[in-house]
């Protein structure tokens, strides 16, 4: 008995729409490559320039150490202190961002927008900005923390906001309370594991932003990059990268396993 002919269906719009999207992707990373001049080529004929600077790098030199333990100590310290006042700033204007507590678009929106414009500017800027105005030193660095701390989170947190349980801000308006109640009893509850989940987070991410602020004046273990990097002391590099990186895991396991006791 013969098998009856294979009828020719036509291919799914949505396959079309994949293959169409894959090559748009391409076509814009070919792009990229070839007007940023960052060709393949390229990268593997300085390959072998890494295991010349490794070979420099290593073995490290441990006396080094005595060196940088105060100035990482320092850049731990405008990392908490930044986070810290960063946090205090952002909770406010986050509940002035959120449209679920704040109707008022003429207030919501310019608060936003001044919000984005925060968040668009570097730290590593920011830093060279209060450099010029305060002069060099960990002070600026720690401006800088703040204002980049209290973007991140001020971000992360109405976004939160406005996907909390409206359930107890009716309850709670429907026995009289008025807006300040609301927020303490209705919406810190919900949402006070969160911002502190991203206070933890955003913690984490200054530590590493301010290992390099340094590089501007602004204090902390990046003023010892600059140095040991500028003399090409590569062997105390790999001591201050080691050193880093071992703070880093330490607060990063720290940290993680606090958020999950907090969510």
């Amino acid at each position: 008995m013969r098998s009856p002919a294979k009828a020719n269906y036509p291919k799914p719009p949505g396959k079309l729409k994949h293959y169409l999207t894959a090559l748009i992707i391409v076509l814009l990373l070919w792009g990229s490559s070839v007007q940023t001049e960052a060709t393949l080529g390229e990268l593997i004929e300085g390959f072998p320039n890494m295991f010349d600077l490794l070979a420099e790098m290593f073995p490290p030199k441990w006396t080094y150490f005595d060196n940088i333990a105060g100035a990482m100590l320092e850049t731990i310290r405008m990392a908490l202190i930044g986070t810290t006042i960063g946090a205090l700033i952002a909770m406010p204007i986050a509940l002035l961002c959120a449209g679920n507590i704040v109707r008022s678009r003429w207030l919501r929106h310019p608060v936003r927008f001044v919000l984005n414009l925060i968040r668009t500017i570097p730290d590593l800027l920011l830093a060279a900005i209060f450099v010029a105005i305060v002069g060099i030193g960990p002070l600026p660095g720690t401006m800088a923390l703040t204002v980049f701390s209290f973007g991140l989170i001020a971000k992360l947190t109405y976004e939160a906001l406005e996907g909390i349980d409206r359930g107890p801000l009716e309850a709670m308006t429907a026995v009289g309370a008025n807006g300040m109640q609301r927020i303490l009893f209705a919406v810190i509850p919900q949402i006070q594991a969160h911002f502190m989940s991203f206070t933890l987070y955003t913690f984490e991410i200054n530590v590493r932003a301010a290992a390099v602020l340094g590089l501007v004046g602004a204090g902390g273990i990046g003023h010892y990059y600059e140095i040991t990097l500028g003399f090409l002391e590569y062997d105390k590099t790999s001591v201050i990268i080691i050193f880093t990186l071992a703070i880093v895991l330490l607060i990063d396991y720290s940290s993680t396993k606090l958020r999950e006791k907090l969510l």
